[in-house]
């Protein structure tokens, strides 16, 4: 959970260097200059890549209430790796946003009970791919009326309500023997689809609105739907008598990293140049 939440999180930065280091070449660029300048962002595909396989892994034994929140936080590693590497700096107010979403985690690591999901009812995977509809219905509208004020919010929602279906459908998918045999499993192809229009949509989402818009958007709905869909259907618990902690960390997880959003992606290249930051998002949650 803490290495997809700091793989996710270095990855931004890995992207933002190799983007600023692009945009600082010469035209005509090189194809040899242009292969050393990103290679750091290749190394931030990979980290997402891992911080992909990370999450998977802890969604296997955690509640998504807790795995969500930990993706979320990425964004705050995002902020202190920046201010060590790209020589940001942290507002008063971002240095009490991390604090509070570590304090945040804590709370909800040591509420949380671990376990396995439970079989869902009859139903349930009905109503994932009716989630799964929703969120290209909601791609397609944003994507036809992109340049209205309208269009931000619908893509943003949908990036995270894809989001929320990949953690949703890692949570409750079942490793068959031989493992071959998970590419027959229908939650595979939902969590690769909701993958795609989720990262699709929130690239989409980027071009039109602000980055702190947007990723507050689909931070919220990427943590809180999951969330309850894993507390009403999936088995997730809290230690008896521990609610009011648990709720209270993930309020104040979710609020630190709202107030972090506008770290969500990578600042853009100092030159003015205008290329854009990696919109790359691959998550499972």
């Amino acid at each position: 959970m803490l290495l997809a939440a700091v793989a996710y999180g270095i990855a931004t930065v890995a992207q933002a260097i190799g983007v600023r280091r692009l945009a600082a070449l010469p035209r005509p660029r090189r194809i040899a200059d242009v292969v050393r300048a990103v290679w750091p962002y290749a190394a931030g595909l990979g980290l997402d890549t891992l911080g992909f396989l990370a999450s998977i892994a802890a969604l296997r034994r955690l509640p998504l209430f807790l795995v969500q929140s930990a993706i979320a936080s990425s964004v705050a590693v995002t902020a202190l790796a920046s201010a060590i590497v790209l020589g940001t700096r942290l507002t008063r107010r971002e240095r009490l946003a991390v604090a509070g979403v570590v304090l945040g985690l804590a709370l909800l690591a040591v509420t949380a009970v671990q376990g396995p999901a439970v079989r869902p009812g009859r139903g349930f995977g009905s109503a994932v791919m009716g989630a799964l509809v929703l969120v290209a219905a909601l791609l397609g509208w944003g994507l036809a009326r992109r340049g209205h004020q309208t269009s931000v919010p619908a893509l943003a929602a949908a990036a995270g309500l894809g989001f929320g279906i990949v953690g949703v459908a890692a949570r409750t998918l079942v490793v068959p023997d031989p493992l071959w045999h998970v590419l027959l499993h229908r939650h595979v192809w939902i969590l690769v689809a909701a993958g795609i229009l989720g990262t699709i949509a929130y690239a989409a989402a980027l071009e039109s609105g602000s980055v702190t818009s947007v990723a507050a958007i689909c931070f919220s709905v990427e943590t809180l739907i999951p969330a309850a869909v894993g507390l009403a259907w999936l088995g997730d618990r809290v230690h008896a008598g521990w609610w009011p902690l648990a709720g209270l960390g993930f309020l104040v997880a979710l609020g630190g990293c709202l107030s972090l959003a506008g770290r969500a992606e990578p600042p853009p290249a100092p030159d003015g140049s205008g290329e854009p930051g990696s919109t790359s998002r691959v998550r499972a949650g």
